[in-house]
């Protein structure tokens, strides 16, 4: 078994050198592209379903559209986050983190009165699929925010609890939250692009 093993990490280490790739940012691509996976699986049965019949119409709520302001907004104060980290500017870098994590807070909380909005429509949860799916994929990816707002939360109490130095080790941390961060803000552009398509 130590020698399967043994060769496993000898070909990731080859993969590695031949694609100037970390091995942490390959899991971490491996990761992201099976959720990819399961929303396109997620929003193909929306497709059949709908299809299918017994489908209640209505409206998105407004509120949604907002939020993909909110988390776009979110996205680019990170990476300008980055930017101060890779200048080691600590002052900038720790207020341009806070703020990308106060944005994602806000997103989840748009996120739970968009939820409201829709109840108010007469579109509360388990009466019709159409609202159904719509509060699963919006809880689903709401739930993938909270992980990125996790990473966050522990790259901002090293940023206030250590001196900022650029080392490998703190800069591959942050730059694996960061293509996390970026990631659940295309994948919400993407589901609210089609959920008003199919309006």
């Amino acid at each position: 078994m130590s020698a399967i093993q043994t060769t496993a990490d000898q070909q990731l280490a080859a993969v590695t050198r031949r694609s100037k790739l970390h091995p942490l940012k390959m899991v971490m691509y491996i990761g992201l592209g099976s959720l990819v996976m399961m929303f396109i699986a997620l929003t193909s049965a929306y497709i059949v379903r709908r299809a299918s019949g017994n489908w209640l119409e209505f409206s998105i709520p407004t509120i949604f559209y907002v939020n993909t302001l909110v988390i776009l907004v979110s996205s680019l104060t990170l990476h300008a986050a980055y930017g101060a980290f890779k200048r080691e500017a600590a002052n900038a870098y720790k207020i341009l983190l806070s703020l990308s994590f106060v944005l994602g807070i806000a997103f989840l909380v748009m996120q739970y009165l968009g939820w409201e909005e829709l109840a108010a429509q007469g579109v509360p949860l388990k009466i019709n699929p159409a609202g159904d799916f719509v509060y699963a994929i919006s809880w689903l990816h709401a739930l993938h925010v909270v992980g990125g707002l996790a990473a966050l939360a522990v790259a901002l109490v090293l940023a206030f609890v250590l001196k900022l130095r650029r080392t490998p080790a703190r800069q591959l941390r942050l730059e694996l939250t960061i293509i996390y961060w970026h990631f659940v803000d295309v994948l919400w552009i993407y589901l609210i692009v089609f959920l008003s398509l199919q309006r």
